[in-house]
């Protein structure tokens, strides 16, 4: 297994012009990057050749199924 290099180091390797810290935070929370960081402390390290990933599947959220549940039927 490679070192791992702190989030920083992987917005610099990976982007010319990288998002802001906020943004690559929330890709580690959200499972957009893999393989998966790791969060030791506060801080995201990553292995050397992680790579950004589209999640393009659908969100199952509550709020959405419960508005399909209870949405008028549709008039023809």
């Amino acid at each position: 297994m490679a070192k791992l290099i702190t989030l920083e180091q992987w917005l610099a390797r990976t982007f010319e012009e990288p998002p802001a810290m906020d943004t690559a935070r929330r890709w580690c929370r959200d499972g957009k990057i893999q393989p998966a960081p790791k969060k030791i402390g506060r801080s995201f390290f990553l292995q050397p050749d992680a790579e950004h990933v589209q999640n393009d599947r659908p969100t199952n959220r509550l709020i959405d199924r419960i508005r399909a549940e209870t949405s008028p039927p549709k008039r023809r």
